[in-house]
C-alpha cells in the first residue's frame, strides 16, 4: 500500500533503434526486492490461477523480498523449466490476474521473475545437476522450440535418455528464429542448453526426421517419440498480386535477421531487408510488433501495421472483468519507436511494377452481429485507399503444423482444425507417439507451450514406466 508499482521501462528509443540488445532494462537488487514486497499473499492467488505453467508466484515473491536467491529460484524453477525466458517474452496473464490488476497496480511479476533467475545465475545457484540413476530407456524429441525442451528437461530429470531432433542449424525453434534478439538474446538460450547438455540431453541439428530418418527407425531406436514441431503454417492472403517480389511471409522476415544477427551470412537474393522501404505489417499481434520493430532497425523509410479488427479499448469493458485477459489495447516497446498503427482495414490488393510490390489498395471495414450472433464483416464504400510501400509482411497467424513431410509420413491423425489429434495424455493415434504444444494444441504462447511439454512429459513417463 505504501510502495507504488514501478517498471522497469526500456532503454532510450534513439539508442536502442541501432542495435539488436534487448531494449528492456532492470532494477537494483533493492528496488526489485520492494516491488517483491507488493505482493499480498492473497488467500486465493489469482495470479497462480492465470498462470499457465502454475507458477508459485507468492512463494517465490516472498523468497526475493525475504533476499533468499536461492529458494526464490528453486520454487520458481519448480514449474518452469527455463523462467529466465518466460520472464523475457511471456505477456504475464499473472499480472493481468493480479488483485492488485483491479487498480492497475499488479506486481510486476514477469520483471521479478527475470531478475530472480538472473540473480541465480551470478550467484552460482543454477548449476547442471543430471540425474543420479537411468531408466534404460530412450526418448526421441523432435522439434527444440519451447515444448519439446520443456519436455526433454523433466524426462531427462525422471533418468530417461532424451535426444531432441532440429531440423534448423540449431537448437530453439521459435525462440532461436522466431523472436528478435531486441526482446530475447540468444545468449540466454545458449546459456540455459549448455546446462542441458551437462545433464545428458542429446541434441542432433540439421536433422530433418521423417526424411532423414524414417519412422521406422525412429519407433524402433526409441521407446517414445514426442512431436513438438509447433505450427509453422503461416496463415497466407490469397489476394490479387500476393506473388509480387517484396510480399513475405513475416517469420521469413525474421529468421533471416536474427541469423543474419547470429553472424550468418545471407545472400543478396535471400535476404529481405527494408531499408529506404514503406513497409506495410499486416496482423497486429506480437509478430507484428516484432515486424516493426526490426523494420526500424534496418532504417525503413515508414512503417504502418494494419489490423482487420476494431481498435481495443484503453480499459476493460464490462464484458471482460478481471482477473480475466484484458482485451485492450497492448502497445510494445516496438510501437513506441516509430509505427503509425490502424485498425478496421482489410487488403484487397497487391500493385507491382516489372513483378515487384509498388503500393497495396486498402479498405475500411465495420463489424456487426448477424442473425445468429456471429460476427460479420463489412466493407465501407467509399473508403478503399491506395498506399505506396515496397515491403509488405504478413503476420496473421499460423493455420497448422506443417503435414507435408515429417506428419504425414508418420501417419498420424489431425483434428478438425489441422492439428495432430491427441488423447487426454497427449499420446497420438500412434501407441508409441505422442504430441506436445502447438502441433497439438494450434498456435499459442510460449508458456502455454511449456505447460504442454510439461503435460506431455508426465503421460511419456507413466507409459514408459507401465512399459
Amino acid at each position: 500500500m505504501t510502495v507504488p508499482r514501478t517498471d522497469a521501462n526500456y532503454r532510450p528509443v534513439k539508442e536502442r533503434v541501432y542495435d539488436y540488445g534487448e531494449v528492456e532494462q532492470t532494477l537494483n537488487e533493492k528496488d526489485r526486492q520492494l516491488q517483491a514486497s507488493r505482493c499480498m499473499d492473497c488467500g486465493i492467488p489469482f495470479c497462480h490461477w492465470g498462470c499457465p505453467v502454475g507458477s508459485k508466484i507468492p512463494e517465490w515473491q516472498d523468497a526475493v523480498y525475504k533476499g533468499d536467491k536461492e529458494e526464490a529460484y528453486y520454487i520458481l524453477h519448480s514449474t518452469n523449466s527455463f523462467p529466465e525466458i518466460t520472464g523475457r517474452i511471456c505477456p504475464a496473464p499473472c499480472e493481468k490476474s493480479c488483485v492488485l490488476a483491479i487498480h492497475e497496480e499488479a506486481v510486476t511479476i514477469r520483471e521479478n521473475e527475470c531478475a530472480t533467475v538472473e540473480q541465480a545465475f551470478d550467484a552460482g545457484i543454477i548449476k547442471p545437476n543430471p540425474p543420479k540413476v537411468r531408466t534404460g530407456k530412450r526418448v526421441a524429441v523432435i522439434g527444440s522450440g519451447p515444448a519439446g525442451l520443456a519436455a526433454a528437461d523433466l524426462l531427462n530429470r525422471a533418468g530417461h535418455s532424451i535426444t531432441v531432433f532440429e531440423k534448423n542449424d540449431a537448437i530453439g525453434g521459435l525462440l532461436r528464429y522466431g523472436i528478435p534478439d531486441f526482446k530475447l538474446n540468444k545468449r540466454v538460450i545458449d546459456r540455459r542448453l549448455e546446462i542441458f547438455i551437462d545433464e545428458g540431453i542429446e541434441f542432433k541439428i540439421n536433422v530433418n526426421v521423417g526424411v532423414d530418418i524414417s519412422k521406422d527407425e525412429l519407433l524402433a531406436g526409441f521407446d517414445a517419440v514426442l512431436l513438438a514441431v509447433g505450427a509453422e503454417q503461416p496463415r497466407d492472403l490469397p489476394v490479387e498480386g500476393r506473388e509480387l517480389n517484396g510480399v513475405h511471409f513475416a517469420m521469413d522476415f525474421l529468421s533471416k535477421q536474427n541469423k543474419t544477427v547470429a553472424g550468418q551470412v545471407i545472400s543478396d537474393e535471400d535476404q529481405i531487408l527494408a531499408k529506404d522501404k514503406n513497409v506495410l505489417v499486416i496482423g497486429g499481434g506480437d509478430t507484428g510488433s516484432d515486424c516493426v520493430g526490426t523494420s526500424i532497425r534496418q532504417k525503413a523509410k515508414s512503417v504502418t501495421q494494419i489490423e482487420i479488427l476494431p481498435k481495443p479499448p484503453e480499459k476493460r469493458e464490462l464484458n471482460n472483468p478481471w482477473p480475466y485477459w484484458p482485451e485492450t489495447l497492448r502497445t510494445t516497446s516496438s510501437h513506441k519507436e516509430g509505427c503509425e498503427r490502424r485498425w478496421s482495414l482489410n487488403t484487397k490488393r497487391f500493385i507491382g511494377e516489372n513483378g515487384k510490390l509498388k503500393q497495396a489498395e486498402i479498405v475500411q471495414v465495420e463489424w456487426e452481429k448477424d442473425k445468429n450472433g456471429r460476427w460479420k464483416m463489412n466493407e465501407v464504400p467509399g473508403t478503399n485507399e491506395i498506399v505506396d510501400v515496397e515491403l509488405v509482411l504478413l503476420s496473421m497467424g499460423f493455420t497448422q503444423p506443417v503435414h507435408a513431410g515429417l506428419l504425414e509420413s508418420i501417419g498420424v491423425d489431425f483434428d478438425q482444425r489441422g492439428n495432430v489429434l491427441v488423447n487426454e495424455n497427449k499420446q497420438t493415434s500412434i501407441d508409441k507417439i505422442f504430441a506436445a504444444g502447438d502441433v497439438e494444441k494450434g498456435a499459442s504462447l510460449v508458456v502455454h507451450a511449456i505447460q504442454a511439454g510439461n503435460v506431455a512429459a508426465k503421460n511419456v513417463d507413466e507409459f514408459l514406466r507401465e512399459e
